[in-house]
């Protein structure tokens, strides 16, 4: 049976013709000019965060260097095509986050002043939460959705090389290597997250209510990309807190418990955070089972901030802790990359496959926050033939390869060989040494009180000021939904 259930475990699904995964930045922010290049109706950009110098070809373009920063390229097609409607609805951070920021969001207000380009900042949501979903639509007919951000410090190449002058930004300074994931559909699941997009628009408004353009036809699918996954249902699941008389949606959350649920042989998580009390008992809970899945996590080795590193490393070091104690039967791993000479890769892409037949991909993290206290949004496709089973599949193993230097055919083949995704990966990894365990180093005493008490992440509006009762009912509460 699937799990992908409209009013439950997702908003809703929806048809598209052509699926497509984006592996890392460079391929989203070419295949996202290419689309944009074809749009006659509407580009709509939903963001945490957005920064109009962020060059979308800094390994070369064929015009002025300037000209292939993101917010000239819009500005350009405001003025040659009167008749687009280009919106950017991008979170209203507080001041300390916009301080961490490359770029203050406020400062984009007068990049695009005096211009057809639509820019608002959003701050409907409640003190202490964000808006955390990703996603870019073109003429309600093709949507990006995923956990990349349009930044000066996204871009990279699946090679994730040490020295990478590409990877330059504003300052001259070049930033971490990084790995990210994006989902491109057509169809009516693009309209769909259109759809999303208006909702979000009015209220963030209030007054300028928002209706979609008459079709103008075409096909902004990129040329140069080949569907992975052709007619099949794409399922929208959502996060959104419990705030002036909305009830919280923890779509995504549910979802993710059913799939933990519903895996037979392989769990595969790719995330920036792994500090849910709630999905770590369901994944122990499967470890205890004789006959569950294997449950591999790719995750960042040290978040990049020191705010993260203190919130949320040291909470997911006690999370990987409980998971390796339930391991009676070898079936976990947790790693985190690195490049040929050992940099740390940041991980900030939000996928996971189970087994063959579920592939996800979205803005939300593996933490409390993204399951009920921020707004997030993914995609979420089941597998309905052979032919998707084999893509999803090759999908997993290419994201496993291409961070031990390996093709996701040879990753394919050594699990074939060896029984497993796990034993492939401790076979393939021996010489590359890519893939290193999260190392669960002794905590100072704040260190431990920070992790005991998710410090920086609140799993909804009801505990977000409340430290005294937030490690009480995380822990009743992940007992709860594991055992349902």
């Amino acid at each position: 049976m699937s799990v992908l259930t409209p009013g439950e475990t997702c908003w809703r699904t929806e048809k598209a013709d052509r699926v497509a995964f984006l592996v890392d930045t460079e391929a989203y922010f070419t295949a996202l000019y290419e689309a944009m290049m074809k749009a006659r109706r509407s580009i709509l950009i939903l963001g945490w965060g957005f920064d109009p110098r962020a060059r979308l070809f800094p390994d070369g373009y064929d015009g002025p260097d300037d000209l292939d920063e993101v917010g000239h390229v819009l500005l350009r097609l405001a003025a040659e095509r009167p008749e687009l409607d280009i919106r950017l609805l991008i979170w209203k951070s507080a001041l300390p986050i916009a301080a961490s920021q490359e770029f203050f969001p406020h400062k984009a207000r007068k990049w695009f002043q005096g211009s057809r380009v639509k820019f608002h900042l959003d701050d409907q949501v409640p003190l202490g939460a964000c808006h955390h979903q990703k996603v870019v639509v073109i003429d309600d007919r093709l949507a990006f959705c995923g956990g990349g951000d349009i930044s000066v410090d996204r871009w990279d190449t699946p090679g994730h090389l040490d020295e990478d002058q590409r990877r330059i930004m504003p300052d001259q300074e070049c930033h971490a290597p990084r790995h990210e994931v994006m989902m491109m559909v057509d169809g009516d699941a693009a309209a769909a997250l259109a759809e999303h997009f208006r909702a979000r628009w009015g209220n963030a408004t209030r007054d300028e209510p928002m209706s979609p353009a008459p079709d103008a036809g075409g096909d902004p699918w990129p040329d140069h990309v080949p569907p992975h996954l052709i007619h099949t249902h794409v399922s929208i699941a959502r996060t959104h807190p419990g705030w002036r008389r909305r009830p919280t949606i923890h779509e995504i959350r549910d979802l993710t418990l059913a799939c933990i649920a519903s895996a037979e042989r392989t769990i595969y998580l790719e995330n920036q955070y792994f500090t849910s009390p709630v999905i770590t008992e369901a994944l122990a809970r499967r470890l205890g089972d004789p006959g569950g899945p294997e449950i591999v996590l790719v995750t960042t080795g040290a978040s990049p901030s020191w705010f993260d590193q203190l919130t949320m490393d040291h909470a997911r070091g006690a999370m990987v802790w409980r998971l390796r104690a339930a391991d009676v039967y070898g079936r976990f791993r947790a790693f985190h990359p690195v490049t040929r000479a050992g940099t740390n890769i940041i991980v900030h892409s939000k996928t996971s496959v189970f087994d063959d037949r579920i592939v996800r991909v979205g803005s939300a993290n593996i933490n409390n926050r993204s399951f009920g206290f921020d707004t997030e949004i993914e995609l979420a496709v089941e597998a309905e033939d052979e032919d998707a089973r084999r893509n999803i599949a090759a999908f997993r193993d290419r994201l496993v390869g291409h961070f031990i230097g390996a093709t996701g055919d040879a990753v394919a083949k050594a699990s074939a060989d060896r029984g497993g995704l796990i034993p492939a990966i401790d076979a393939l990894n021996r010489d590359s040494g890519r893939l290193n365990p999260i190392d669960l180093s002794r905590r100072t005493a704040l260190e431990e009180f920070i992790a005991a008490y998710h410090l920086g992440d609140p799993a909804d509006v009801a505990d977000a000021w409340r430290l005294g009762r937030r490690r009480e009912r995380l822990f009743q509460q992940a007992r709860a939904l594991a055992e349902r």
